[in-house]
């Protein structure tokens, strides 16, 4: 939808007006010599810009450090420091030219542009004009980039514009732009976000009917969607950052800066669950199991990398019985079984066969894949086990840790555990839980009653264990549900910005589904099993964990898929598909 401000963006347009848009003291090409226009976004676009790491921070906190509205600073894409600590820092990137931060696709297109004369290349961000414009030219110039104009998103516009979102003022630009060189019959716009390469059709659309009706040529205009090309920072780098924008924001709140904004914030950690972590290369030998024996499971989700504690953190005194976190306990694969072909598992005993262990669940076992509709705690309705061969026999160790994600808090907020208690609890239950220090812990026996909890803490487990009776296995909290976007006060359900795993808008942030992986709405996520714990109490560490997998690195398109500037446009989307909607959230 095109606003009334840019309908009515029909200044004076000549070169020198055009060129107070541009960061760049350069001289702008004659209006005559220039008639198609190339237009290329900055982040995720032409630059794989760093996002929020989802296996850091809770799925509330990944909204919230990308909205504008928590933060007295503004948060992720406001503060240049975040930019700057790409790679390995602003100072050492640039020597290198940020090797191995590109979307080469477009660089080759962007130098394409360079060599057309007739051609007028832009670099065009929402990115604001007065915290990144010099932090993007040593970028772009680093890589050997030329741009005719290099358009950042100022706080008024040349003509006294003020800019609602970041589609408007891209919007008006464009205008400025095609206003000023009437020469021009095509523009190029090239855009990973969905809902932006919307705008800009509505754009052209609208632009087109209004030359129509003043006897005037239409342009053609293309919008190139791009595949989005994002990553992460380092992790440690990561937290340090977003430890300086809560510290900038703490110390504005203490000046007594007025407005909506003005709780003082701290990081804490949300324990999802506690458990014998599996080491990677015993979950492939674990998930191997599933080829031999249950060839049915190919199409099912697999995970084989833990044997569940506890949902949440593990009262202290069942952690002192079974060593404390990072403790090691070995195990030995007795069985494999199934229920209703959409849940697998394999049935473990310690070893050696008297060693103290306590298991959420009453049969200790490793949950080795779900089918579609089915969540992991349907392992614990398991009764029919098969032996594993002899042949078969899989012993492994695995190291007692939490799954730890980081959240961003008011500090003035509830202590931890409460806070937990609402951010893990199970919506779904109908049955009030006891509190964990209320927990009877049970051993093994004849009788284990049908309580709506039960953990079990065992000596001694025959070889199989025993039928898994009682209800409560695998229950337990995740991501909460609900979330708003925008706006936060950190309040009980956790509200404060719907998270995603792409960057959002600034301007126009929607709501999402998104949940936590593994069990089901309010879930514990059995994905990520190598987080090292955090201590509790002083413990030391016994031995490290193994290291977090490595991140994924986003694949570029095939050759082929981009057209060359001046080229047709071409057919469908670029190969790797839509990026998720990234709207205007810097």
């Amino acid at each position: 939808m095109v606003s009334d401000q840019v309908i009515r963006a029909d200044h004076g347009h000549t070169l020198t007006s055009l060129s107070r848009w541009s960061v760049l003291d350069k001289k702008l090409p004659p209006v005559d010599a220039i008639t198609t226009i190339h237009v290329y976004d900055f982040d995720n676009t032409l630059f794989k810009t760093p996002l929020p790491n989802s296996k850091l921070w809770n799925t509330p906190t990944v909204g919230q450090l990308m909205s504008a509205d928590i933060f007295i600073n503004g948060g992720w894409w406001h503060d240049p420091r975040i930019l700057s600590a790409t790679g390995e820092g602003v100072e050492t990137e640039e020597k290198r030219a940020w090797d191995g931060w590109w979307n080469e696709k477009i660089v080759e297109l962007v130098q394409l542009s360079m060599q057309q004369d007739d051609a007028l290349t832009i670099l065009l961000t929402g990115r604001s004009e007065k915290g990144f414009s010099q932090l993007i030219k040593r970028i772009v110039a680093s890589k050997g980039l030329k741009f005719d104009i290099i358009g950042l998103k100022p706080a008024v516009g040349p003509n006294n514009e003020r800019f609602q979102s970041t589609m408007e003022f891209k919007q008006i630009f464009l205008k400025a732009v095609l206003g000023t060189y009437t020469s021009t019959n095509e523009m190029r716009i090239y855009e990973d976000r969905p809902k932006h390469v919307d705008g800009f059709r509505d754009f052209f659309n609208n632009y087109n009917k209004d030359l129509v009706s003043r006897g005037l040529n239409p342009i053609i205009g293309h919008v190139q969607p791009v595949a989005e090309l994002s990553t992460t920072l380092d992790p440690v780098v990561e937290v340090a950052e977003v430890q300086h924008l809560i510290n900038a924001h703490n110390i504005a709140i203490a000046k007594d800066r007025k407005g909506g904004r003005n709780a003082r914030l701290v990081i804490k950690k949300a324990v999802f669950f506690t458990s014998y972590m599996i080491q990677p290369a015993d979950s492939k030998r674990l998930a191997s199991l599933l080829q031999t024996m249950a060839p049915e499971s190919k199409d099912a989700r697999v995970f084989a990398n833990t044997i569940l504690i506890t949902a949440r953190s593990c009262p202290q005194h069942i952690l002192d019985k079974i060593g404390g976190l990072n403790s090691k306990m070995r195990w030995e694969v007795t069985d494999i079984g199934s229920h209703q072909t959409a849940a697998w598992a394999a049935r473990v005993r310690p070893v050696p066969a008297n060693a103290v262990y306590h298991t959420d669940s009453q049969t200790p076992h490793v949950v080795l894949a779900v089918g579609k509709g089915a969540r992991p705690h349907d392992a614990n309705k398991i009764r029919r086990w098969r032996q594993i061969p002899p042949e078969q026999a899989i012993v492994f160790d695995t190291t007692v840790g939490e799954k730890v994600l980081l959240r961003i808090d008011r500090e003035d907020q509830d202590g931890d555990d409460d806070q937990q208690d609402r951010l893990l609890a199970h919506k779904g239950s109908k049955r009030k839980l006891p509190n964990d220090d209320d927990r009877q812990v049970r051993h093994h026996g004849r009788d284990h009653g049908n309580s709506a909890r039960e953990h079990y803490t065992s000596s001694h487990q025959g070889r199989g264990g025993a039928d898994n009776r009682g209800r409560g296995g695998y229950r337990g909290g995740g991501a909460p549900r609900g979330n708003r976007g925008g706006r936060g006060n950190f309040k009980g359900s956790g509200r404060g910005g719907k998270g995603a795993h792409g960057y959002r808008s600034l301007d126009d942030v929607e709501t999402r589904e998104s949940s936590q992986s593994g069990y089901g709405p309010s879930a514990v996520s059995y994905d990520d099993n190598s987080f090292p714990a955090l201590p509790q109490g002083g413990l030391p560490f016994q031995q490290p964990l193994p290291p977090p997998p490595p991140y994924y690195t986003p694949q570029f398109p095939a050759p082929g898929q981009w057209p060359a500037p001046g080229g047709s446009a071409p057919q469908g989307r670029p190969a790797g598909g839509p990026g998720p909607d990234l709207q205007s959230f810097y």
